[in-house]
């Protein structure tokens, strides 16, 4: 038998990440925050270059080719932010590569085409002078190579035929210090990851999670901020910057957030219908320019799940797919699939979807973690789990759910989730207060069987991997009061059997008893925390919420001294 192939990725920037592929194929990969419980973690890569190894059983001498990938600078093999895995030694071999051309091959390999275009679009990708993919392709501006300032990547157009990602037109955008005393915009001047970060840090007063404006925005009103953010020219998107002077309050903690929630949420609804509108323009620019029926997307900005079911919803893309982890998570598994793919010229090996690519925690790690159990803690292994689990959630308690590797992106998809009733009223303010510590007005998510998400949803599309939004239909509203938001809106996951087997079979078995083929999913973790990867973290989260029952792979734990559902919900 010959040697396998190893091919590892690894991404240096912040969400800094390690993937390891195996002749071709995922075998492990890792989100550094996961292993070091620090949100959004980057730079060294020893921890998560570490984990992969440990978890495939290798040494780092049985690794063929190393890629990497940062985005201000390209780092040094022996130290980056601490002493790396590879100092002192000439092997493996390691290659750089510039982060937008991560970023695509991160959708080239995992996508399900084999001829289509790729747009990467977000807060800022590589200087113009570490590029490695400007060799072809159209640069805007086109004095580029002339210019002596700090020029970087802000959207960038590909084309894949099945082995090569060629660049088709990338536009760069002046890096520069903040101007407004108010508003700090993140690197470039017309980013639109950009602009979308410095809302945020304005309204929540941090940088931790842009991703709760698109949550905020359905609270504001329409048109109560009437500046235009954006403008296009020249089938190019720029930042506006009247609209900055306009905006001097920004929160300055909680509670002014609180206390001034209505002005707040109309400035997350104007940034969210801005960041949408010139989406669908850059989109619409590069489609007219190079027309293509298949397109890929990536980049932190193809996380916004409003933006991207405009495109559908508005036919401005058809076949679409949308890489799941999609932001700088993400660069790792495009760093693996260029080595592979282009580096050592090898066919590329079709994915089969799944994006759960951490490492399998055994019945011995699981018990080693229950050993200190309190004794009101039921702990057994039922034969008829998924049949046991369902009827706690039939009668509203809420679910710890740990089973087989942790998913590689931000969403929970049934690996490492908290389940509940998508029905109970005021499970939603429930979990949000007593379980994941959070804003109440950040919503859940619906997890369905595929076949059933036609009848309860608008669309009905396929969504495996909570990246597009849908509307409940009028007659499932009660239901799925928990997972549809303000608007009527919801994050679906349409759960894909093929690699998610436990969790469908759970949502069946809830469909089973209580005729509704969903559950609300949220991630397996409180605010401010990773997502929990060990079995030790599930049952220290366990321990300190609120949460009536964990599943550790096989094993169930029940808390016995669990207040009567009706009780435990009138409280909050």
């Amino acid at each position: 038998m010959s040697k396998p192939v190893y091919v590892l990725g690894t991404g240096l920037s912040h969400n800094g990440s390690a993937v390891l592929l195996k002749d071709g194929r995922v075998c492990v990969g890792i989100e550094k925050e996961r292993i070091t419980r620090q949100k959004h973690d980057g730079g060294n890569d020893n921890a998560a270059i570490r984990y992969c190894l440990d978890a495939e059983g290798i040494a780092l001498s049985d690794i063929d080719l190393v890629v990497q990938c940062a985005n201000y600078e390209i780092p040094d093999r022996d130290v980056f932010a601490g002493p790396r895995p590879f100092a002192g030694s000439d092997h493996p071999p390691i290659l750089s590569i510039s982060h937008h051309l991560a970023h695509a091959w991160s959708a080239a390999g995992t996508c399900p085409f084999d001829d289509c275009a790729i747009m990467v679009l977000d807060g800022c990708g590589s200087p113009f002078v570490q590029c490695t993919d400007t060799g072809r392709g159209i640069l805007l501006p086109e004095d580029l190579p002339r210019q002596p300032a700090m020029w970087c990547e802000k959207d960038s157009f590909y084309h894949f035929d099945g082995r090569e990602v060629v660049p088709l037109l990338k536009d760069f955008s002046l890096y520069r210090p903040q101007t407004s005393p108010h508003i700090r915009m993140p690197g470039t001047e017309h980013s639109v990851g950009g602009f979308y970060a410095a809302v945020s840090r304005y309204v929540f007063g941090n940088l931790d999670d842009a991703g709760k404006l698109m949550g905020l925005a359905p609270y504001g009103r329409p048109g109560a901020v009437a500046h235009q953010a954006f403008s296009v020219r020249d089938d190019r998107i720029f930042v506006e910057e009247e609209w900055q002077a306009t905006l001097t309050r920004p929160a300055s903690g909680y509670e002014d957030f609180r206390a001034n929630f209505q002005y707040y949420a109309d400035i997350a609804c104007w940034a969210q219908q801005q960041v949408e509108n010139a989406v669908i323009a850059l989109f619409e620019a590069r489609l007219r320019r190079f027309p293509a029926g298949r397109v890929c997307y990536a980049g932190g900005i193809a996380l916004n799940a409003v933006a991207n079911a405009r495109l559908l919803d508005e036919a401005v893309v058809h076949d679409f797919y949308i890489e799941p982890a999609a932001g700088d998570n993400g660069v790792a598994l495009g760093c693996a699939f260029y080595g592979w793919i282009k580096a050592l010229g090898r066919d590329r090996v079709p994915h089969d979807g799944n994006t759960c690519f951490g490492r399998t925690y055994t019945m011995a790690e699981i018990g080693e973690a229950l050993a200190d159990a309190p004794s009101d803690w039921r702990i057994t292994e039922p034969d008829d789990l998924a049949a046991r689990v369902a009827e706690q959630l039939a009668q509203g308690n809420t679910v710890g759910w740990f089973q087989g590797g942790s998913e590689f992106g931000p969403r929970a998809l049934g690996r490492r989730s908290i389940l509940a009733h998508p029905g109970k009223p005021g499970m939603r303010d429930h979990i949000n207060a007593a379980i994941k510590f959070r804003e109440d007005f950040r919503p859940f998510a619906p997890a369905i069987l595929p076949e059933f998400a036609g009848d309860c949803f608008v669309s009905g599309r396929d969504s495996p991997y909570m990246i597009l939004i849908d509307r409940t239909k009028p007659a499932y509203a009660d239901a799925l009061r928990n997972v549809t938001h303000v608007n009527g809106t919801a994050r679906v996951q349409t759960v894909d059997r093929a690699w998610n087997p436990a969790f469908a079979g759970l949502i069946e078995a809830f469909h089973a008893r209580t005729g509704i083929p969903v559950l609300l999913n949220t991630s397996f973790n409180r605010r401010g925390m990773p997502i929990v990867e060990t079995p030790g973290e599930a049952v220290a989260l366990f321990a300190e919420s609120a949460l009536d029952v964990l599943v550790l792979q096989d094993v169930l734990v029940v808390k016995t001294g669990t207040a009567p559902e009706s009780a435990r919900l009138q409280s909050h």
